[in-house]
């Protein structure tokens, strides 16, 4: 399938110019109409584009030395023509997902099945939220999505695999896929949201006292005088910036809770090919960069992706990854920034708590309904903790 093909399903309305440069695109064809989709499909998203996905598969980092097969699936018109599709993965692990099921394939495997291969509809390492089910401007949504559920069932069954999981997918295509006899699960991630802010001051208007004053302490003893930050985008990333930064992210990957999914030469055509969707944020000390955090920008939403550092400083890692987001959205008003997979840390931060939806598949009609029994109860576990955070436990002040 072409990338024009591709992105025209799956940012429609939008055209990716010279190193990811965002322009909307100029043809009825691409422009969304009042659905119930309007609201995703003209919010860009970098990370279902053909150049993301296509990069990923040319450094090496997907592809089945790292058990992720691609599988995407297409659907066509009577003339051939692509009208939807849905990126899918033949998996032969659990790595790299962010929605955990290592304990659904350990009861699997027990039970005498073999839990792998599965089937992963997602962006590979990505825990970003977004359309999963890719469709033109001009297509019935709901009947795309119904017909695309049915082509992964089909292709699970014939790949002989056990299952099809669908993550970090909005809400819409989460009912259409329950809907559709798939078992829905529930999480949370922390977002920060921009309140028509007109710089950093004024977000912190709206916390309560003591958050303000502890932000604004983290912020001062994470930049002394001898440490300063670079937001680094489009052509003025270099091969120098990624070297420095793909050592932060290989430390962060040595740790015991890390894994270094993504190589050096994803980093370099990342650069190349969408670098004017890419901020870096940098701190440099004494000339030398010791930290950075790798963010994708979409229409309205600022993705957070990875971290890491040589140095250890004070609230470096708050600064970099949280507070100099804000401020980026805040500048380019954007309207969100998302920083990533789990972290109740970042509450205190101003980032509050928002439901992640995944919907699942299992061919085996038993663990099947053990399975929606679990997930029913975690749903309710969700919900009950988002409400308490939300109400008992925000930084924001009390109206």
């Amino acid at each position: 399938m072409s990338r024009k093909d591709w992105d025209a399903l799956a940012n429609p309305g939008w055209s990716l110019g010279h190193g990811g440069r965002l322009e909307r695109a100029p043809t009825l064809e691409s422009v969304s109409q009042e659905t119930e989709s309007t609201s995703q499909e003209n919010d860009f998203n970098p990370f279902i584009c053909h150049d993301f996905l296509s990069i990923l598969e040319e450094s090496g980092c997907v592809g089945p030395q790292a058990g992720w097969i691609p599988q995407h699936l297409v659907l066509e018109d009577p003339d051939e023509r692509p009208v939807a599709a849905l990126p899918c993965y033949l998996k032969t692990n659990s790595q790299g997902e962010y929605v955990f099921d290592h304990a659904w394939a350990d009861a699997y495997e027990r039970a005498g099945g073999s839990y792998y291969p599965k089937l992963q509809c997602s962006v590979p390492f990505t825990p970003a939220t977004g359309r999963r089910f890719l469709t033109g401007a001009r297509v019935d949504r709901r009947a795309a999505i119904g017909a695309l559920l049915g082509g992964a069932t089909a292709l699970c069954q014939m790949r002989e695999a056990s299952s099809v999981h669908i993550t970090f997918m909005n809400e819409a295509e989460w009912e259409a896929a329950g809907d559709e006899g798939f078992l829905q699960r529930m999480d949370q991630q922390f977002h920060w949201l921009n309140h028509g802010y007109a710089d950093f001051d004024a977000f912190l208007g709206d916390l309560a006292s003591r958050k303000r004053k502890q932000i604004r302490k983290e912020r001062r003893e994470a930049l002394p005088a001898d440490i300063e930050i670079e937001w680094v985008t489009g052509p003025d990333l270099t091969e120098a910036h990624w070297d420095a930064f793909f050592e932060f992210y290989q430390d962060t990957g040595s740790r015991k809770w890390g894994r270094p999914y993504l190589n050096r030469a994803f980093f370099s055509l990342l650069g190349e090919r969408l670098g004017e969707r890419v901020l870096l944020v940098m701190a440099k000390r004494e000339g030398r960069y010791i930290a950075g955090a790798l963010n994708l920008i979409g229409s309205h939403t600022l993705f957070g992706r990875n971290w890491g550092c040589i140095e250890d400083h004070p609230f470096l890692h708050f600064e970099v990854c949280y507070y100099q987001a804000i401020d980026f959205a805040i500048a380019r008003g954007l309207s969100r920034v998302e920083a990533g997979a789990q972290g109740a840390h970042k509450l205190a931060r101003g980032y509050l708590p928002t439901p992640t939806w995944s919907a699942h598949y299992i061919d085996h009609p038993g663990f099947a309904r053990a399975v929606a029994d679990y997930l029913e109860e975690e749903r309710a576990m969700v919900a009950r903790e988002n409400e308490v955070i939300r109400t008992e436990m925000s930084p924001f002040r009390k109206t």
